[in-house]
């Protein structure tokens, strides 16, 4: 019922068709559907992260890749999943929709995340940066995360030969979570792990405001936009 399973499951409704999930990660998406039988492949960028993966379950179909050049024939996959993985992309991020593209069959379908770029992820970026500058550090910035907005990622897409089907703006972590006055009592001390495993916790009031903040302005306090879109 929750990011990122609830929007893979709006395109894939039964096992008949190959998926890929590009940058796989810790594998939760691609344990989930090879558990239930699927014929899924994960590929991701870090090589420790797919070592873990062989090592949790050597059944599972996974290796290493790059989303730019992609090793799949033409129109390989009926579905490719894609959640969290076009916003690291400093550079070729054309190439990796346009790979997308090439290993999908006709019709195929595509989900995938990015940043948004609204008023919640500005804010989020200037705390980072405002924090990273309290430690006193004096290294320079770095690339960390493209934000676009609705326009800019669905322009992306239509641009490479897809028909948009649908764009959700998502609140994979609320804003309001970086304060923690907002946050669950047994939320109170960030813990990533914590954070992650039990979802981003807000207390009653907190929960409340980003409520509020979704309905009337969902664009502007999502942290993520989903597409779903399919090859025309």
């Amino acid at each position: 019922s929750a990011y990122p399973l609830k929007y893979s499951e709006m395109l894939i409704k039964n096992s008949d068709g190959q998926i890929l999930e590009a940058g796989c990660g810790n594998g939760r998406i691609l344990r989930y559907y090879h558990g239930q039988g699927y014929n899924i492949i994960g590929f991701d960028f870090i090589e420790v992260a797919i070592d873990k993966l062989n090592k949790t379950d050597p059944t599972l179909r996974v290796e290493v890749g790059d989303i730019t050049k992609l090793r799949f024939e033409n129109e390989s996959f009926k579905y490719l999943l894609a959640f969290g993985l076009y916003h690291n992309l400093e550079n070729g991020l054309e190439d990796a929709i346009s790979e997308t593209y090439r290993v999908l069959m006709k019709n195929g379908l595509v989900c995938a995340s990015f940043r948004a770029d609204n008023i919640q992820t500005r804010l989020t970026d200037w705390l980072t940066n405002r924090r990273s500058k309290t430690t006193g550090s004096n290294q320079p910035p770095v690339f960390h995360k493209m934000n676009l907005t609705k326009n800019e990622f669905s322009s992306l897409f239509n641009k490479n030969g897809f028909e948009i089907e649908n764009i959700y703006p998502v609140e994979n972590m609320p804003i309001l979570y970086k304060f923690s006055f907002f946050r669950a009592q047994s939320h109170k001390e960030f813990n990533e792990n914590i954070a992650r495993s039990e979802g981003y916790r807000l207390s009653r009031f907190g929960q409340k405001l980003q409520n509020m903040l979704m309905k009337y302005f969902p664009n502007q306090f999502c942290n993520i936009y989903v597409l779903i879109a399919h090859k025309k």
